[in-house]
């Protein structure tokens, strides 16, 4: 927190001291909501501890304590550190968990004062344990408030996380930084001093979690200091900053961007080597966001990391996946196993209740796993539900197949201009969504089909299914209906027997998505090409030629609906945006109706 008198000539002094200097006014900075840098911390505590009332009281200028406290509780455990890292710690203050938290100013330790004050304001108790992470200052001034309590006769002590593996080696863990492996500590700590533990014995515990706590940590883009108008530091495109610490403390190494299997074996295989020595096989895991980096990112990072952990033989009990100990705006994560033994693991299953960290008692009985085992078909797969006809499959499922290939090639290439096209008035998804739906069609349909019918609905059902949102589900209706129309009488596929199917497709289509030509949608490019493959096959044209003509009808419908203002979906209330913009489903469809074309030209006349 600042200093009630603000000094901003000692700001200016540290920004320069890290190759920054504060914007002249007038300059843009990257904190879009503040009152002013040297009263950010403040007026983010001030308002946490409004927000959180309920939890706890604001310490003013120092921190925030517990509103109550366990009444078998025999020890206060106060956390603290800088700013900038919410919820570690002060996100931390509550029911079995932190009695208080001193805060200091952004990425500043708290003072000896501060720490002191927040430390006094609780009520006594047989012993005070300080528990904060390993940087120069927070040492400092956590020992001069240690010093100052003790020499007031109070029995308080002192546990400082090391877990960070980057900042120092394996044999002198005790130089090492701590990161997110921190709340690991704090947890066990708390719930030992809920369950009326004495100070001695909450020492005992949160040096035996710290002792068994490693974490690493990596940096896709570096944080923002309030105030600033550049980044604190810099990771170049295309790379990782491994082991960077939370305030850009440089890491050990740069490498190239990889895939989140392999980030997620990296992670792994540098904590695994510093597992104790007759470890129980069980961990806690804690896969931490720093601030910039999307939940639905590091889900997709938890399930690398959770194979590799079953790999190695070992259980993860009650993993954490969010952001627990952030840095402003860094975009990143970091990874911390904390090794159990069962007085731990009993700890850190403990209930907790705090603003940023809450367990519930176990109250729910397991149900057997067996009940729950429901066997979930394939959706598309190749089986009798989809089989119109017996015998072998003929020519025309071959070419299908070669269609649903083409049209993925040419969505493929596309699939950033499509994206481009959805952004201008909706969420910028059309083109991922149509690759990832017709790359699962394309999967279905390479499953043994015996005919044409059966082979469409399984591409059209996959294609709903794996791509999702409006185009998925219109897609899927689309090749449904072109199925049923193949299927509803005898055999042989006629270029008029396939311009009904299709023409039944558009119908489906226009009936569930309630839309009709002139509601800029896929319709007003699919309209105008059933009409000219209809004209074309009357008028006695082959069917390539016919589908090649009526596909270039349909690139320029889709063009022409940049002069459109949307009624239905997404982009309607962003119609004036839209002009001048073709809707990208109705490109979509002229791009996969082109690659079938493609296609269908080779056939014989």
């Amino acid at each position: 927190m600042p200093r009630e008198t603000p000094d901003q000539g000692l700001y200016d002094q540290t920004l320069a001291r890290r190759g920054r200097f504060r914007p002249q006014e007038g300059t843009a900075t990257m904190t879009n909501i503040l009152n002013g840098p040297t009263e950010f911390a403040g007026d983010m505590l001030s308002g946490y501890s409004s927000a959180y009332s309920r939890y706890l009281r604001l310490v003013p200028g120092a921190g925030v304590v517990r509103r109550t406290v366990d009444s078998r509780a025999t020890t206060r455990l106060v956390l603290g550190g800088g700013s900038g890292h919410f919820p570690w710690t002060a996100g931390f203050v509550g029911a079995g968990l932190a009695d208080g938290a001193a805060l200091g100013d952004v990425f500043t330790s708290p003072s000896a004062e501060q720490i002191y004050r927040v430390a006094k304001i609780l009520p006594p108790a047989g012993g005070v344990l300080f528990c904060y992470g390993n940087y120069a200052g927070d040492v400092l001034h956590f020992d001069m408030a240690q010093a100052r309590l003790r020499g007031e006769g109070v029995d308080c002590r002192s546990v400082v996380v090391t877990d960070d593996v980057a900042s120092g080696a394996a044999d002198n863990a005790a130089v090492r930084r701590g990161i997110a492996g921190s709340l690991a500590v704090f947890k066990v700590a708390g719930a030992a001093v809920a369950r009326g533990d004495g100070i001695d014995d909450v020492e005992r515990i949160a040096r035996l979690a710290n002792a068994r706590t490693r974490s690493l940590g990596v940096a896709f883009a570096g944080c923002t200091l309030p105030g600033a108008a550049e980044p604190l530091f810099r990771v170049e495109p295309g790379s990782i900053a491994v082991g960077l610490g939370i305030h850009g403390e440089p890491g050990i190494r740069t490498v190239p961007s990889m895939p989140a299997r392999e980030l997620a074996a990296t992670l792994v295989a540098a904590l695994l080597p510093e597992a104790p020595v007759g470890n129980s096989g069980r961990v806690t895991a804690i896969l931490n966001g720093l601030g910039a980096t999307s939940h639905e990112e590091l889900y997709v990072l938890w399930g690398g990391i959770a194979r590799q952990l079953d790999d190695a033989g070992i259980e993860v009990v009650l993993p954490e996946v969010g952001e627990l100990a952030t840095s402003l705006d860094m975009a990143g994560c970091s990874l911390t196993l904390s090794w159990l033994d069962d007085e731990l693991e009993e700890l850190w299953a403990a209930p907790a209740d705090t603003p940023s960290f809450r367990r519930a008692p176990a109250q729910v009985q397991a149900v057997d796993g067996e009940q729950l085992a429901v066997a979930v078909p394939e959706v598309g797969a190749a089986d009798g539900r989809f089989a119109e006809h017996g015998g072998a499959a003929g020519p025309e499922v071959d070419l299908a197949r070669a269609v649903l290939v083409a049209m993925l090639a040419a969505v493929s290439e596309a699939e950033a201009e499509l994206g481009r096209l959805d952004a201008i008035a909706g969420d910028g998804d059309h083109g991922s969504g149509m690759t990832r739906g017709l790359r699962a069609a394309v999967e279905a349909a390479t499953s043994g089909h015996s005919d044409l019918s059966s082979l469409l609905r399984a591409a059209g059902a996959a294609w709903s299914d794996k791509g999702g949102g409006t185009s998925g589900a219109l897609w899927g209706v689309l090749l449904g209906g072109v199925a049923d129309g193949l299927a509803a009488d005898g055999q042989g596929y006629s270029a008029s027997r396939i311009v009904a199917a299709v023409s039944l497709g558009c119908d489906r289509v226009a009936e569930v998505g309630h839309a009709s030509v002139g509601d800029k949608t896929m319709l007003d490019a699919f309209v105008p090409f059933v009409d000219a493959l209809r004209a074309a096959v009357d008028s006695g044209a082959p069917l390539g030629a016919a589908w090649s003509g009526a596909a270039q009808v349909a690139t320029e419908a889709a063009a022409a609906t940049a002069d459109l203002r949307p009624r239905l979906g997404r982009a309607r209330p962003l119609a004036e945006r839209s002009l001048g913009s073709p809707d990208p489903g109705a490109v979509s469809l002229a791009l996969c109706l082109n690659a079938a074309g493609s296609v269908l030209a080779a056939l014989p006349a």
